[in-house]
């Protein structure tokens, strides 16, 4: 998997778990909240919608009207629970490879202390 896939992977991770934990939101906030760009979240959210994994209102009670309600559907509780699953498995990964690279430098500073 390539950075860039990896990075769409975590951008939808993040998206479906604050969507999970609060649901409304504008894309401004839920950028910033996760790091990315409106443009990013837009893209994200608006396949989410396609796909039936997200459900998106107007806020009933926004004056702005720019705030949207974001609900998961059944179907994206499920994809939430895929992708979390992938999630914990590549930090999992990458956790291990830095657990192994900081070994590597811990015995290259202790051959050269020695």
């Amino acid at each position: 998997m390539n950075k860039e896939n990896k990075f769409n992977r975590d951008v939808e991770y993040y998206l479906l778990r604050e969507i999970a934990s609060e649901s409304e939101f504008t894309q401004l906030e839920l950028s910033k909240k996760i790091g990315v760009s409106v443009g990013k979240v837009n893209y994200v959210l608006s396949a989410f919608v396609q796909k039936g994994i997200v459900k998106m209102e107007n806020f009933k009670q926004s004056k702005s009207k720019k705030g949207y309600l974001y609900l998961l559907t059944p179907d994206g509780i499920k994809e939430k629970k895929r992708i979390t699953l992938n999630f914990i498995k590549r930090k999992m990964k990458e956790y291990e490879k830095l657990e192994q690279e900081i070994g590597k430098a811990k015995q290259e500073i202790e051959e050269e202390v020695a």
